[in-house]
């Protein structure tokens, strides 16, 4: 992988990773853009002990442009992109319009292909790791800045999840606070490390999954299971089996062999409804060990926690979509459809080879 590091005529900073090492980035950005101005706020609730970010800013965002003025695609001619080459493989921008910026954190854009009307599942094996080593790479430079507690690497795939830019991409947010689903884990991990004298909560979860009816798929170094109470209707979890708490733990087999799992998993949920359907809208989260403080997990370090990536999808089945109404959006308490027994068995039904 070549990383090459620019700034766009806004000052924001732009990553290219090529696949060859002779690869030459010096395409000058044309664009007459002037600074960023953002009015990213994060404000604490005093009663839930969460956060919010508010960013006014965002509602002047682009919003479904047609594929020939797509922000995402190279530049062409006189058709000027947030990408001041004619082509690239995985490419990284700073966000015109974050949801996070300055103390309040940083959002970026992470461009999986130059290939407009590809997704993700398209991509070749050597595609998909020079993308994961993107995201390792973006985890590493994100930790070491002084707002930044968390790394969250993850893709938002159809227009059903709200996505509004067509192109395949994802984003990465790095927020300057530990998130509340993952002080959740970690307040889960505390609780069983102490109930078992040492015992890793992630570690018990695996073992029994992999002993289960609800494995998916799994190969040497990773495993794919529908959790025992998931909450949507195909969700499916891909761990590394052995336990590491980031991106940067993964050890070379486990990158060698992600490719084809996580690969695989993709072609699968297209296939969950049957041929004919449209693409499955779609999310992957990636879920790291936050890099701050973890006093108020006590006995808990950064090595308890268990990389690994969720995927799931809203629709529930053919043209119906599993909305967040009132147990869901009012209490947090999810009511699913699809018991997860049986998204395993479709899942394994549908499998490409």
């Amino acid at each position: 992988m070549k990383k090459t590091s620019t700034r766009l005529a806004d000052g924001r900073e732009l990553v290219y990773y090529d696949l060859r090492d002779d690869t030459v980035r010096d395409a000058v950005e044309r664009r007459p853009l002037e600074r960023t101005v953002t009015t990213s706020e994060v404000r604490r609730d005093p009663l839930l002990g969460d956060s919010v970010a508010v960013a006014s800013h965002r509602q002047g965002r682009t919003y479904h442009p047609p594929a020939d003025q797509c922000p995402l695609c190279p530049s062409d001619g006189e058709r000027l992109s947030e990408i001041p080459d004619s082509a690239y493989d995985v490419v990284v921008f700073e966000n015109r319009f974050p949801s996070l910026a300055g103390d309040s954190g940083r959002c970026e854009v992470v461009c999986f292909t130059s290939d407009h009307d590809a997704s993700f599942a398209d991509l070749s094996e050597e595609q998909a790791r020079l993308v994961l080593d993107a995201w390792t790479d973006r985890t590493s430079e994100l930790s070491h800045l002084p707002s930044v507690e968390q790394v969250f690497c993850f893709e938002n795939r159809g227009a059903e999840i709200g996505v509004t830019l067509g192109h395949p991409h994802g984003q990465i947010y790095a927020y300057p606070f530990t998130t509340p689903r993952t002080a959740l884990m970690l307040r889960s991990l505390a609780a069983h490390k102490d109930a078992t004298g040492g015992g890793n909560l992630f570690d018990s979860v695996l073992e029994e999954e992999l002993a289960g009816e609800r494995v998916v798929l799994e190969g040497e170094h990773w495993a794919a299971f529908v959790p025992y109470a998931a909450h949507w209707p195909y969700e499916v979890h891909l761990y590394p089996k052995r336990r590491v708490p980031d991106l940067l733990g993964l050890d070379e087999a486990a990158r060698t062999e992600f490719p084809k799992v996580y690969l695989e998993l993709l072609r699968r949920f297209d296939r969950i409804f049957g041929e004919g359907e449209p693409p499955t809208p779609y999310i992957a989260a990636w879920h790291q060990a936050p890099f701050g403080q973890l006093e108020e997990f006590e006995g808990v370090t950064r090595d308890d926690f268990a990389l690994h990536l969720e995927l799931f999808t809203i629709r529930r089945t053919s043209g119906k979509l599993k909305f967040l109404a009132g147990s869901e959006s009012g209490m947090n308490v999810f009511i699913n459809d699809v018991p997860p027994e049986r998204a395993a068995e479709r899942l394994r039904e549908v499998a490409s080879s």
